[in-house]
């Protein structure tokens, strides 16, 4: 741990000049890696978990939504968090009017994205798409912006099924493979298994993209840290982010970022929560979780574990803006 702690600094140099004319694009408009502080890669403002048929998260009104979320971002701020990434895509209840709204209102950025989710939530419009279509609607939204709401699309987040990627999840997968290519955005997958991320990296890379600018989300669900080193080591983003969750202990994180950090992967590693969120299909919203764990709990345990200031800030605000600023 010490030779990695010595070597922090420098990674930190170099990630700086590779950021240098870099931005992260954010309801806000772009910002520098100067401009902000504690990133939040992976949490939900707005997310409709809901039966699919009922789509609730059409008839949600937005001033609801901004009495119950108004109060969460102000303690994100209060925690020290200055931005975060919202993970809802197409198929789950994507509402980019809605999460503009709340950051205008709070003057807080948020980072949204383009891109569909698994099946069964993918709608019937993207199941009936060509690549290319599916390809062209993803640069549209990633250079102009997403459903007349004057954001812009920073990123591209999707998923695959727990025991493999589908045919459709495949042309999914493609087609944002393709758009990445043409926009340097990162694209972030909701991946359960190991094996099926291993596969992902190879579609990507047959598309002519690179594991470089992938997430596996939910690395933490994959108990083989095999699995992480081997992906680590082709590349790609590792994202721990349900952190403050009742599924894994906070021991069972400091672990395996512990391997990690001892394999040398300081740069790939991401923190978050998964938390949040506004249902519509729960009344007045549901329960909230707040997105303080992380500074308030988590981060205190990790500096007992070893890690000091300049490795904190490595994982909490330069990786996170390394890998979805483009």
């Amino acid at each position: 741990m010490k030779a990695v702690l010595k070597t922090v600094k420098h990674v930190i140099y170099l990630n700086n000049l590779g950021v240098a004319m870099t931005k992260l694009i954010t309801t806000l408009g772009e910002k520098t890696l100067e401009q902000l502080g504690f990133i939040l890669p992976h949490e939900h403002i707005f997310v409709d978990l809901g039966d699919i048929a009922a789509e609730s998260y059409k008839s949600a009104d937005v001033a609801d939504v901004l009495n119950v979320m108004t109060p969460e971002i102000e303690k994100a701020k209060h925690a020290g968090v200055s931005a975060l990434v919202e993970c809802t895509p197409v198929g789950v209840g994507r509402r980019v009017d809605i999460i503009k709204a709340l950051s205008q209102a709070t003057h807080f950025p948020v980072v949204v994205p383009t891109g569909i989710y698994r099946e069964p939530w993918i709608p019937a419009w993207a199941f009936e798409a060509a690549q290319r279509k599916l390809e062209s609607w993803m640069i549209s939204e990633l250079l102009s912006e997403i459903e007349n709401t004057g954001v812009q699309a920073a990123w591209i987040k999707l998923s695959a099924g727990d025991d493999g990627i589908t045919e459709c999840e495949t042309k999914i997968l493609r087609a944002a493979a393709s758009a990445g290519r043409m926009t340097n955005a990162v694209i972030g997958s909701h991946t359960i298994r190991g094996r099926v991320v291993l596969r992902q990296l190879a579609i990507i890379e047959e598309e002519g993209y690179t594991p470089e600018r992938f997430i596996w989300i939910h690395t933490q669900a994959e108990s083989d840290v095999g699995f992480q080193l081997e992906v680590a080591e082709r590349g790609a983003w590792l994202e721990f982010d349900a952190i403050g969750s009742e599924a894994f202990t906070d021991e069972y994180f400091i672990e395996r970022i512990l391997a990690l950090l001892e394999a040398g992967f300081a740069e790939q590693i991401l923190l978050s929560h998964d938390r949040g969120w506004y249902d519509p299909s729960k009344p007045k919203g549901g329960a909230q979780l707040p997105y303080t764990y992380l500074t308030e709990t988590f981060l205190p345990k990790l500096r007992t574990a070893g890690l000091d200031d300049t490795m904190i800030e490595q994982l909490t605000r330069i990786n996170p803006f390394g890998a979805f600023a483009r």
